[in-house]
């Protein structure tokens, strides 16, 4: 009997949708001196030289922080992940549906991918080779090494300029929006908008988001639509700085950063009511951005 091969059906998903970096989401419209239009996200590289500019803004969206592809080759099938951000990165990968399908190694299971790694992660292939095989996969994904340990000795810098007003909007355990794992160990820090946010401990900036634009209560809509930088520690937790300025942020993803660099300016994008930087140390848990509690230096600002 001729081996039956297996029948690919695949189905992702993906958790914790974390962004990464997008091409700018502001377009340019204009007439160069022979009357062509151009419609670009690249402004005239000489304004004189061509008709009055018109600039648009379009939705971004988030994107995935890995990638999956399968190849398939006879009856076997292999999976390779590509991790699209500059840090480490977690990933889960299951059978779903399956039926007659083994794989090497066994599914499930939950692997580590560097900086802009690319990797095959696993193989299926039938059980009994001379039975029909089917099976679907899903896959989850989430910024961080399961493995790091905050360093609870760290004090993190104020993330202003000395003498920049603020107010502690709101701290850990905050009644608003801080209930949740992401934020429950996170600070709103009320400042005006345009303010420039340094950084409040050296590391690796990790992910970036500069393109969104707008905010309100309507979570559903502007919940995961906040600018940010997350910026990867020694010690493999990682600072988040959010609500940024639209095209505010002045680092790239790679680009190692000190304590009291410039990352952009405070503005009010996303799940927000208001101006204010939100300002978190998390670190990967069970596959899930989890919050730690941390100091400012001097205990300068009160947590809670």
């Amino acid at each position: 009997m001729k081996p039956m091969p297996l029948l690919p059906l695949i189905v992702a998903i993906v958790l914790l949708g974390a962004a990464t970096p997008l091409a700018a989401k502001r377009l340019y419209q204009y007439r160069d001196q022979n009357g062509v239009l151009h419609v670009t996200d690249r402004p005239p590289a000489d304004a004189t030289q061509v008709s009055e500019v018109k600039q648009t803004l379009v939705r971004a969206e988030e994107q995935d922080i890995v990638q999956m592809f399968t190849n398939d080759s006879g009856d076997e099938h292999t999976m390779t992940f590509v991790n699209k951000v500059a840090g480490p990165v977690a990933v889960g990968l299951e059978f779903v549906d399956s039926r007659n399908v083994a794989s090497e190694p066994p599914l499930p299971l939950q692997t580590v991918l560097g900086a802009f790694e690319q990797r095959q992660v696993a193989r299926a292939f039938p059980a009994d080779r001379y039975q029909d095989s089917q099976f679907g996969l899903r896959y989850t994904a989430a910024p961080g090494d399961p493995s790091a340990q905050h360093d609870d000795s760290v004090r993190y810098s104020v993330p202003f300029a000395r003498g920049t007003r603020f107010e502690l909007a709101q701290g850990f355990n905050g009644p608003f929006t801080h209930t949740g794992a992401q934020s429950r160990y996170a600070v709103d820090l009320g400042v005006a908008e345009g303010t420039p946010v340094l950084c409040a401990r050296e590391g690796v900036v990790m992910m970036v988001e500069r393109d969104f634009y707008g905010a309100g209560l309507d979570k559903e809509k502007f919940g995961g639509r906040a600018n940010h930088v997350r910026v990867l520690h020694a010690d493999g937790s990682m600072a988040v700085y959010a609500h940024l300025q639209l095209e505010s942020v002045s680092v790239s993803p790679g680009q190692r950063v000190r304590r009291g660099q410039a990352l952009g300016l405070s503005g009010n994008t996303g799940f927000s009511t208001g101006p204010h930087l939100h300002f978190a140390v998390q670190v990967n848990r069970a596959m899930e951005l989890t919050s730690v509690p941390f100091r400012f230096e001097g205990d300068a600002i009160p947590l809670q």
